[in-house]
């Protein structure tokens, strides 16, 4: 009998029930690895929470929040990421705005990693064949998984909710902006429970979640910023949680859509184990190559991101799309005295500096999701590593800075052919639509942030190589450069915070004189985390926890 059908046989024959256990082993995966959770709880609750503190500090005249009303209606590529801005001029619905889609989003993400980690992750590091040796049903392992993700998720909502009306928040307001984080959770635990019987392995489990979470999620911001019809919006599950409106009409019942969701996706991830072999999803994988090997480190490198890489590309063909079309929004809004010129242009003096700023602003956005896919790639180095995959490489001829440097050479090779796949898109387009810019100048825009997007990916080189303990930590030059980037400009961010932002320092080239001094430190900063990250690669111990 094959090892896979021995582990399987040992899975399913459990001497109690099918749920047999669960009581035990979810209170002590809570104790050990509950704390999994515990970021994005905080950062779900210091968003909510900041947005009422700071909200009369930065906009103490009903002017300043006029402005900021009419800025962020007249900006179609901020409502793609928050969704529309219902009311601007209080507390509770400036809190709404800020955080109800990526509160949500957030919550949304550490319910699928919990998940996914706690079902196909333990299959894939063996740890569930010791769990199954012992007194255990069939479905506990994935019970549990799901009962962590549903009270991690419940936690975000419950805390984050009572802190913030315990700093100011309408108690109603505030409660069911709160529901809708946890609902979201719920949504995509139970999202996270069918993909992870779908998967043929963890890593396959969590892109269909986090895949389908990002689609559903862009989907629902371009539903907004184009008033699309509203079947769109009820057809998207993060739809029903915009709809329920916090700060504004306080729609409840939607919220009852998406627990029905929830039940409905949990009952067939549970009838779906049934009926999968222990260690297999129902997506097998193909069999490889008959001849073939990596040719050096570069080869195994690429051919280990090589689907992934394939995947991001038709993404920012469809991301090329969709910020083609907000650029094409601008005609309406370029008066040197609209509400644009403040938020996005810092002082420009006539309609072509607004058209160029508005452009390098949409790219930007676009730069940020192009940073995502090289993290990842980095942290895969990490990924091997931990499952004892490098230290064989290092037995050979390969030496430790030639096997890093491939993987960071793949890492920025994969935002320069993303910004060129989807600045071409929005270069046909903007040109396209009588903007006074030609494909070649935004095309090259779109070129010139590619050294801001590497200062980005320098910090995950860094932790990877120098402090991979916190490997999390790869993934903060992505999220402080979406913060500072995406919400800067509105809360009035000083130039000092601005500049910590890489693609602050953009030149804009679609104007005459352009400046290209902050590019040049910014490149001095990211040699310098490559620096520290090959440093570190090549002192520190492999694989050490």
């Amino acid at each position: 009998m094959s090892p896979t059908a021995t582990a399987s046989a040992t899975h399913t024959a459990p001497t109690g029930g099918a749920t047999t256990g669960t009581a035990t082993l979810l209170r002590t995966s809570l104790k050990h690895d509950g704390r999994s959770f515990m970021p994005w709880l905080a950062i779900v609750t210091l968003l909510s929470v900041s947005s009422v503190l700071i909200y009369d500090w930065i906009f103490p005249e009903q002017a300043d929040r006029a402005a900021l009303q009419q800025a962020i209606d007249s900006n179609p590529a901020v409502g793609l990421i928050f969704g529309p801005a219902n009311d601007l001029m209080t507390t509770d619905g400036f809190n709404a705005w800020r955080s109800l889609a990526l509160g949500g989003f957030l919550t949304a993400m550490g319910a699928i990693f919990m998940v996914v980690r706690s079902t196909r992750g333990q299959e894939d590091s063996g740890q569930a064949e010791l769990l199954a040796s012992g007194v255990l049903g069939r479905s506990t392992r994935l019970l549990t998984g799901v009962g962590m993700a549903l009270i991690g998720s419940l936690a975000v909502g419950v805390i984050a909710g009572g802190l913030t009306v315990l700093c100011g928040g309408g108690a109603e307001n505030s409660w069911l902006l709160a529901c809708t984080w946890t609902v979201t959770g719920w949504m995509f635990t139970a999202l996270a429970a069918v993909s992870a019987q779908i998967g043929a392995d963890a890593r396959t489990s969590t892109a269909i979640s986090v895949g389908t979470l990002g689609t559903l999620f862009i989907l629902r911001g371009f539903a907004y910023s184009v008033e699309a019809p509203e079947w769109t919006i009820w057809a998207n599950p993060l739809g029903w949680m915009q709809e329920t409106a916090p700060a504004g009409d306080n729609v409840w019942w939607p919220l009852l859509l998406g627990v029905a969701l929830a039940g409905v996706l949990l009952a067939v991830a549970f009838a779906l184990e049934g009926g999968r072999d222990f260690g297999q999803g129902l997506i097998k994988p193909g069999p490889g190559p008959n001849r073939g090997r990596a040719r050096g480190p570069w080869g195994l490198a690429w051919r280990l991101n090589k689907g992934s890489a394939i995947t991001w590309t038709i993404a920012f063909v469809l991301l090329g799309f969709v910020f083609g079309y907000f650029a094409t929004s601008i005609t309406d809004l370029i008066s040197e005295d609209s509400p644009v010129a403040a938020a996005l242009a810092s002082g420009a003096v006539n309609p072509d500096d607004l058209v160029g700023e508005f452009l390098v602003t949409v790219l930007s956005l676009v730069a940020i999701f192009a940073a995502i896919p090289s993290v990842q790639v980095m942290l895969r180095v990490r990924s091997e590593e931990m499952e004892d995959r490098v230290e064989p490489i290092m037995a050979t001829a390969t030496a430790r800075a030639r096997y890093y440097a491939a993987n960071v050479a793949l890492a920025l090779l994969l935002p320069i052919f993303s910004m060129a796949v989807a600045g071409l898109v929005i270069a046909f387009l903007a040109s396209g639509a009588d903007l006074g810019v030609s494909v070649g100048e935004v095309w090259f825009q779109s070129l010139v942030i590619v050294p801001a997007i590497w200062t980005v990916i320098g910090v995950s080189v860094l932790v990877v190589g120098a402090r991979p303990k916190v490997a999390v930590a790869a993934w903060g030059g992505v999220a402080a450069t979406f913060v500072i980037t995406l919400l800067g400009p509105s809360f009035k961010f000083p130039d000092w915070a601005l500049g910590i932002s890489p693609l602050w320092h953009v030149p804009n080239t679609l104007v005459a004189d352009t400046d290209w001094t902050g590019l040049g430190w910014v490149s001095l900063f990211t040699l310098g985390f490559a620096l520290v990250g090959f440093a570190g690669f090549r002192r520190r111990d492999l694989a050490v926890e």
